[in-house]
């Protein structure tokens, strides 16, 4: 089933505020909030399809992509199994309705976002981290591999990640190693028994009483290290590529987070993207548009001949298909539109000046008249 407009499934309009957005959000969730829904599965799917849409329109750079692309720009913004609750980031802007505290544990124990072995909590994932790459037009037209160099949060060597000196832990007296505690709060719907982090072990289950001397407990150190980046052909200005798993590792052996690559297109001295087109403008001899001539025109993977007519005018457009950029995830390529500008010359020798002189008597005979500009042009070849 196709997924819903984010902006539907919220009820706001595409224009709305971060207020509005998050009030349409924190009204959706006290609806369809599991503890007022038991054994509603219905209401389980509405209430983490409106957490995935506020995961998205309440954060301004996957708005803005959300907005410009629709879900297919953000088809790795999840991963292959799609949303789940590692990925949402805003349990503060709502926990307050459900009586505080324990709001991320609900969701975790719900959904199996939260537990791993040993009761470690999914709180102990690594963070993402982000990185800008610049590519040329060409490389984003073809695509291709870059090697980055980034700093990151690995696994401490002298403690093999556990944090611990003489690689001992012990079991949390408070939550018996389970790395939760259970509370009764009181909520807008009464009393409810919600599950919250440990806080004496932050949720791991375990407490360490001999820290590592290297990485203080943590369990993890900095280092700087290089990966393969391979770009699609296709990508534009503020896509981004998730490189799972390559992010800081969690404190203590938890999951690694990403790499966030963010795209950034470079200036090109010869080439102005359209889409999957490009632009070209192409000089050429006041000679060679009246009497017509064949010209040999860059691309970006070459040159190529292309014939223009005699009496070409000054700004006319030229379409040479499938000499453009290949579409993202799409095998169909867009074109190279010409632009031929005919160049006035300055300087004359006495010969030219000589002929021009001649040409001039010619040209006063000749009514010329306005016409339509190159942006009426460009228009109507897009």
């Amino acid at each position: 089933m196709a997924k819903r407009d984010y902006y539907e499934v919220l009820g706001v309009e595409k224009n709305s505020d971060e207020a509005t957005i998050k009030k349409a959000y924190r009204k959706l969730a006290m609806q369809f909030h599991p503890d007022k829904n038991p054994d509603n599965k219905e209401a389980e799917e509405k209430f983490k399809e409106a957490s995935e849409a506020y995961e998205i329109l309440s954060d301004k750079d996957k708005k803005q992509v959300y907005d410009q692309y629709g879900h297919a720009g953000l088809e790795n913004q999840f991963g292959g199994g799609g949303f789940s609750w590692d990925n949402f980031h805003h349990f503060d802007d709502i926990s307050d309705i459900f009586g505080g505290g324990g709001f991320s544990s609900i969701f975790d124990t719900l959904f199996g976002g939260g537990r791993g072995s040993g009761g470690q909590r999914s709180s102990n994932r690594g963070e993402d981290l982000q990185i800008e790459l610049s590519l040329t037009l060409k490389e984003v037209a073809l695509g291709t591999e870059k090697t980055i160099k980034i700093g990151v949060k690995d696994a401490c060597e002298k403690c093999d990640g556990s944090g611990s000196a003489d690689g001992k832990s012990e079991s949390c007296s408070q939550c018996h190693g389970t790395g939760q505690v259970r509370r009764v709060v009181q909520s807008l719907f009464g009393q409810m028994q919600s599950v919250a982090e440990c806080p004496s072990c932050r949720g791991e289950g375990k407490i360490i009483k001999s820290k590592c001397s290297k990485c203080y407990g943590e369990g993890r150190v900095g280092k700087v290290k290089e990966i393969n980046v391979k770009i699609p052909a296709g990508v534009e200005e503020n896509q981004y590529i998730r490189i799972r798993g390559q992010g800081n590792v969690g404190p203590r052996g938890g999951a690694k987070g990403d790499i966030l690559v963010l795209i950034r297109e470079k200036h090109d001295d010869t080439f102005q993207r359209e889409g999957n087109n490009i632009v070209l403008e192409f000089p050429v001899a006041v000679s060679q548009a009246v009497l017509g001539d064949e010209l040999l025109v860059p691309t970006l993977t070459g040159s190529v001949k292309m014939k223009i007519p005699a009496g070409t005018q000054s700004g006319r457009l030229f379409r040479l298909k499938g000499q453009g950029i290949q579409g993202l995830n799409t095998y169909s390529k867009g074109d190279l539109i010409v632009k031929v500008v005919v160049v006035t010359p300055t300087k004359l020798s006495r010969e030219e000046t000589e002929l021009y002189t001649k040409l001039k008597d010619h040209d006063k005979k000749r009514e010329l008249k306005p016409g339509k500009g190159f942006l009426d042009k460009l228009r109507e070849f897009f």
